[in-house]
């Protein structure tokens, strides 16, 4: 489902003006439809994130640029809160679908400004290993995970196969 309206997006909104949909989530807003906030580049520097609304079209209702974001602030890393703040020159709260939803922007956000802008984004009451993870295993992604598990079990199988003495 994602795909989809990643594809559809990216054909409607960004490909007429030569922009690459990077990440994008969905958001909750007062108003009626649903409603996204999407990351795009053009050039290295030319990083916008951008909220839209979609009910009949889509339809931009903001943009801004990356480097204008000074501070990206999750509120409470302790609690599943899919509440944040962005600080560009005001402060704009913005509530994702899923406290997972939030993480994965967050991840977009500080790769882009590591790789593209050579500077690092100020995280506030974000938990650091989801965004950046530290064990060599974790950064892999689920492939690794998966095939861990899967030797884990192997090997279970094969020690609960062995006779006992």
């Amino acid at each position: 489902m994602s795909s989809l309206l990643k594809e559809e997006m990216q054909r409607v909104l960004f490909r007429p003006e030569k922009r690459t949909l990077v990440e994008f989530i969905e958001i909750e807003e007062e108003k009626r439809g649903r409603h996204f906030l999407c990351v795009s580049g053009k050039t290295p520097v030319d990083i916008y994130m951008y909220r839209i609304g979609l009910e009949d079209s889509y339809v931009k209702t903001e943009v801004w640029a990356l480097q204008e974001l000074s501070i990206l602030d999750g509120r409470d890393p302790d609690i599943d809160d899919p509440c944040f703040l962005m600080h560009f020159d005001t402060v704009r709260p913005v509530k994702a679908v899923s406290c997972a939803a939030k993480y994965s922007l967050a991840r977009c956000l500080v790769s882009l400004s590591d790789t593209h802008q050579h500077t690092e984004l100020h995280l506030h009451n974000f938990d650091w290993t989801y965004i950046k993870p530290t064990s060599i295993y974790s950064n892999r992604g689920d492939c690794m995970v998966l095939m861990r598990i899967c030797f884990y079990a192997f090997n279970l199988v094969c020690l609960s196969l062995c006779p006992v003495p």
